[in-house]
């Protein structure tokens, strides 16, 4: 798995307790053989691609202010993607 996927699913799996979009992306993530976090991005339906609109802007911030800059960068890529 890509490092910027594996940035994902640890995320993913702080959300997979409380919600339920949370836990079947990471679900999704876990089982699906991506190849890279565009692959993984263009199988996204709309609630998952909304979901991760709502929770990357936070954990990109947390990353920068844990000074995690290579983190911070990787989840950037995702969260741009989404558009």
């Amino acid at each position: 798995m890509d490092k910027t996927l594996g940035y994902l699913r640890e995320i993913l799996s702080n959300y997979s307790d409380e919600h339920s979009e949370g836990k079947q992306l990471y679900h999704k993530l876990s089982e699906g053989n991506f190849s890279s976090e565009g692959d993984f991005v263009r199988k996204l339906n709309q609630k998952e691609s909304d979901f991760l609109n709502k929770i990357l802007p936070n954990e990109i911030n947390y990353a920068k202010e844990e000074q995690d800059e290579k983190r911070a960068h990787e989840l950037n890529e995702v969260y741009e993607l989404l558009f």
